[in-house]
């Protein structure tokens, strides 16, 4: 008690010092409430950003490593040790094949988890025009509609063969060297040859997630799924229009490879693309099939009925893209163990381009948090040194108070006590005070300085696409760099950040074909973020006032047992 009430005392008595104390101390809270906050934010968002919003999966062939380990295989074989030797292509291909999945196996591993809450898939396969039924094509590209029914496209074709059917360009969300095959990609197949990409669908939600975007119904309606509704298919309004076709009409497709084949479709309705119907790959790659204004809809049925779907033997260009759903991340990730328990190979891996690209948009607060961090970090040992040195000058001045009090009697210990005592009742005021401040000043802070980041992010992007010298985005293209990114976020929590996933259980719209489907859309980066002081916060803050008190209380401690009372009153007479 006589520790006590001497420390209270000498508080209420020194109160310049105190309050430089508290001021210094005050300063130090906000900056690390401020920090913690952050911090504590973009591990909320990491962990639980995609708990309550529906993730979809996709299975993936690693091409990049069986193709090194082919190309490895082909060097032992022919005991070469020459690099530039010419790499055994068919062998590579043969190795590439066999490793494809039919859509039997896609199903297999849906059964093999629980975590999957619904599956779709969708295939497509190229269609070349007839005298009856062309494309739309603009002047530039009635070279590739004209050409696309022919020699080339059969080139293509064959190309697309020695993949075993499953052939897929690269997409976005797989990482590097893991190109193609790619189950349910969210962007849709890769190059289509011919004039018309023929997509068939497994249900409403494979349509609702079409690889050309969404749409809407215009006349008509949209195809059933049995047997009942094979050759019954939805065409654009563009395409209607161009062919002056209506609900009812019926329409004649040729195969790609053998124009003496055809295919009879009804039309049962027309829709029209939500997005710009002239967005297609351009370049090199330009092809009217990749034109959604070119794309067929029907259901995997009729493709099965025609002999065009991806298990098909007549047909090794189909590409099949078969996509499982999850109702959070933690289900996906649990999809994920339980493929691999299931039997899937070491040459597949299991990918989702909605975590991905979730994970991307964290970019500018993760670098935010690292910031904060390195703040936290140089606030601390300022502070630490600062009160360390104020200490050891508050000892030093009462010197002759320690002297006295240890010459009467008082043990060295319990005056040690009083003096950090003292220095906790200040730093605590000073911790209230500042964590208030720190939790006033949170929010804003913080968005401005992820302002900042996105802002700086956005700048590197833009920076490397003026250095690349081209931008495939059409001029006037609504998908294009006025729309890269969105200020605005909804939902938000204790400690999380806002962005525009929703917490409903239909998957994304996918990115475009287009330009938009070659380089990947703009990342739409977490914008605002909720720091709100919570419990967990306040108790890392307490920590680090404790932390403080002890680093300067110990200063105190070891010169208030040093010091000799009867030497100290010697000095001082």
């Amino acid at each position: 008690m006589f520790v006590v009430k001497n420390a209270w005392k000498s508080v209420t008595r020194n109160k310049g010092r105190n309050m430089l104390i508290i001021v210094i101390v005050t300063i130090i809270a906000a900056a690390a409430t401020i920090g913690l906050s952050i911090r504590q934010a973009a591990a909320t968002a990491r962990s639980s950003g995609l708990d309550n919003t529906t993730v979809t999966a996709q299975i993936s062939l690693d091409r990049g490593k069986l193709i090194s380990e082919s190309r490895e295989q082909s060097k032992s074989d022919s005991d070469s040790s020459d690099a530039s030797a010419k790499p055994d292509f068919d062998a590579m291909r043969s190795a590439l094949a066999d490793k494809q999945f039919s859509l039997a196996d896609y199903q297999k591993y849906a059964k093999a988890s629980s975590a999957v809450k619904s599956t779709y898939y969708m295939e497509t396969t190229g269609l070349a025009a007839t005298d009856d039924f062309q494309p739309v094509t603009d002047s530039s590209g009635s070279d590739s509609s004209s050409s696309s029914g022919s020699s080339n496209m059969k080139d293509s074709s064959d190309t697309a063969g020695t993949d075993n059917g499953n052939r897929q360009d690269e997409q976005p969300g797989v990482p590097d060297g893991q190109m193609g095959d790619v189950a349910g990609s969210k962007d849709g197949a890769g190059m289509v040859s011919g004039d018309f990409s023929l997509i068939g669908f497994s249900s409403d939600e494979a349509v609702a997630n079409a690889s050309n975007g969404s749409f809407t119904m215009v006349k008509g309606k949209v195809f059933g799924y049995d047997a009942s509704s094979d050759g019954d298919a939805i065409i654009s309004k563009s395409l209607a229009d161009f062919n002056d076709l209506k609900v009812g009409d019926t329409i004649s497709v040729a195969d790609v490879n053998d124009s003496d084949t055809t295919y009879k479709l009804t039309i049962v309705g027309i829709y029209k693309n939500s997005t710009d119907s002239n967005q297609q790959l351009g370049g090199p790659m330009r092809s009217t099939a990749s034109d959604p204004a070119n794309a067929i809809y029907t259901s995997v049925s009729t493709l099965k009925s025609m002999e065009l779907d991806a298990d098909s033997d007549s047909n090794s260009a189909a590409q099949l893209n078969y996509t499982y759903v999850c109702s959070s991340k933690s289900d996906y990730e649990t999809f994920a163990k339980d493929v691999k328990k299931a039997g899937l190979g070491n040459d597949y891996t299991v990918s989702s381009a909605d975590v991905e690209n979730y994970e991307s948009s964290l970019v500018p607060l993760d670098n935010l948090s690292k910031f904060a961090l390195t703040l936290l970090v140089v606030v601390l040992a300022v502070g630490a040194v600062v009160l360390v040195v104020i200490t050891l000058l508050n000892v030093r001045e009462r010197k002759y108070e320690i002297g006295v009090l240890t010459a009467i009697g008082v043990n060295k210990i319990k005056v040690a006590a009083q003096f950090t005592l003292e220095l906790l009742i200040v730093t605590m005021i000073g911790l209230a005070v500042g964590a208030g401040v720190g939790a006033v000043a949170s929010v804003p802070v913080s968005n401005q300085l992820l302002a900042s980041q996105i802002e700086q992010q956005q700048s590197q992007q833009s920076s490397q696409r003026e250095q690349f010298g081209r931008n495939m985005d059409k001029p006037g293209d609504p998908n294009g760099d006025a729309a890269a990114t969105d200020s605005s976020g909804s939902g938000n929590s204790n400690g999380s950040a806002n962005t525009r996933q929703s917490n409903d259980t239909k998957p994304q719209q996918p990115r475009q074909n287009g330009p938009d489907g070659m380089m990947g859309r703009a990342v739409d980066y977490v914008s605002s973020v909720n720091t709100t002081v919570d419990l967990k916060v306040v108790g890392q803050l307490l920590l680090v006032g404790l932390g403080l008190t002890l680093v300067a209380a110990l200063v105190a401690v070891v010169f208030v047992l040093r010091y000799e009372p009867l030497q100290i009153l010697a000095d001082r007479s």
